[in-house]
């Protein structure tokens, strides 16, 4: 049977523009204000001195990996749901939205148990300097005791993005946003006296400091998971209400298939991250407030890649709903391109304004130094990662999640981590070593996600036809 490999070639569909950027730009501007959010929250915590921050930043890859087990399930109920409302069949999608309150509930559950029993271990795993392990650890637990609105924050504002209502999880995340900054202003620091136009001001405060930032942050998750249950709830075209919650495993069986590789691929890339940060970790305070900060500085300059994914994830999923193989040729086309435009110009800033980007979180000379060289080094790297996230988006939307989980593990443990363990452990290059070994690791990514779509394989709808 005659069957030709995809290209990157081939008439680009502009028609497709408007609907890719009406699903796309309100995951954007969600992720650019949670962005400033950390940007804030840096700030305010680097104000305290580098232990804060060290103290802050040291688990942010542990709350990854808790987060992004969560997110895996979502993406089941994505690409179940989208599928479902590709082809009209808004019952199933509503069946698998009730499906989906039960998955929070258990979710939930396990996870505040987990988290709150191992709070005080996990700064000893993290290798955090003695010093600041106490405080680390209850930090930690704060944050994960409202674990239950946080679950239904990240998988009921997925269900509403795969029917195309990208709008309202953003407008929840501006207000969750709103609230963490107005409480950690209060929360961080102690009462003081402000002078604005020759009038002295009292700004009350409780000066928590970093336990401030923590219950400012509780208390803002708390908020956005009732909020978000609430318009799932109230939504005309996926409310849940009147669908039972006993388990179906004719919407679970599928869902699980496909959110069970990708959890495997969050939770292995996500414990990578962990042992990333545990190496870079023990390379002392300025490591890692540094790896912090940069991570911090270089999340909003993947909010274009990111926001392109969710518009990929639920387009892909329509399309295969539809058995529409034209529309899914068409939409990866212009999707890549779209991404590595975007991608490109977010790169470039990246470069250009690393120091000053730094500078803004820390007052440490060595930090913004070493910061704005690995910074420097990533972007560099930006658009090829782009492709892959874009390509792993539209794959989820499809349901197919086996490809992506082999070629993240292979590439975080078989590069990153063996890697960075020579370069940090065995021949002392640091921190900038280690983001070396990072960016080795996006670009296996790129390579083997571009193998894979101009293979053809990519597309389900494709098993039998001639590839264009």
């Amino acid at each position: 049977m005659l069957e030709k490999r995809c290209s990157l070639k081939g008439k680009l569909k502009w028609d497709m523009l408007p609907i890719i950027f009406v699903l796309a730009w309100p995951t954007m501007l969600e992720q650019l204000l949670q962005t400033a959010v950390q940007y804030i929250d840096t700030t305010m915590v680097g104000s305290l001195g580098t232990q804060a921050t060290a103290a802050v930043g040291s688990t942010t890859t542990v709350n990854w990996l808790i987060g992004s087990s969560v997110s895996a399930v979502g993406v089941g109920f994505l690409a179940y749901i989208s599928q479902a409302y590709g082809k009209g069949d808004k019952e199933s999608a509503k069946k698998a939205s009730a499906q989906s309150v039960l998955a929070v509930l258990i979710l939930g559950a396990f996870f505040t148990a987990l988290t709150l029993s191992l709070a005080r271990f996990v700064p000893i795993w993290m290798q955090v300097d003695p010093d600041i392990q106490e405080l680390t650890a209850k930090y930690f637990f704060i944050l994960y005791l409202p674990m239950l609105p946080r679950c239904a924050s990240i998988i009921f504002g997925t269900i509403l993005r795969a029917v195309g209502d990208t709008k309202t999880p953003m407008r929840v995340g501006v207000l969750v946003n709103i609230i963490n900054v107005v409480l950690n202003f209060f929360f961080i620091y102690p009462t003081r006296e402000i002078s604005l136009r020759g009038r002295v001001l009292t700004i009350y405060g409780t000066g928590w400091g970093v336990i401030g930032a923590a219950i400012a942050s509780a208390v803002s998750f708390l908020v956005g998971g009732i909020l978000i249950t609430v318009v799932l709830l109230c939504h005309k075209d996926i409310s849940p209400i009147g669908y039972s919650l006993r388990p179906d495993l004719a919407v679970l069986r599928p869902c699980l298939k496909v959110a069970f590789p990708n959890m495997l691929q969050r939770f292995g890339t996500s414990l990578g991250y962990v042992a990333f940060a545990s190496m870079i970790n023990s390379l002392g305070d300025v490591s890692t407030a540094a790896h912090t900060i940069a991570n911090t500085v270089e999340s909003a300059f993947y909010i274009p890649g990111y926001g392109m994914q969710t518009a990929a994830a639920t387009l892909a999923g329509n399309a295969v709903g539809a058995c529409d193989s034209q529309r899914m040729r068409d939409l990866a086309r212009m999707i890549i391109f779209i991404e590595v435009i975007l991608m490109i110009i977010s790169g470039g800033l990246l470069f250009a304004f690393a120091p000053q980007m730094m500078k803004l979180f820390s007052k440490s000379n060595e930090v913004i130094f070493i910061g704005s060289v690995v910074l420097r080094m990533v972007a560099i790297s930006e658009p090829f990662y782009g492709v892959s996230i874009v390509m792993e988006g539209m794959l989820q939307g499809a349901g197919k999640t086996m490809m992506p989980f082999i070629f993240n593990i292979i590439g975080m443990w078989g590069i990153r981590i063996i890697a960075t363990f020579i370069c940090t452990q065995i021949f002392s290059f640091g921190l900038v070593g280690a983001w070396a070994c990072m960016i080795a690791h996006n670009l296996w990514l790129f390579a083997m996600f571009l193998l894979y779509y101009l293979r053809g394989k990519w597309n389900p709808l494709l098993r039998n036809e001639v590839v264009v």
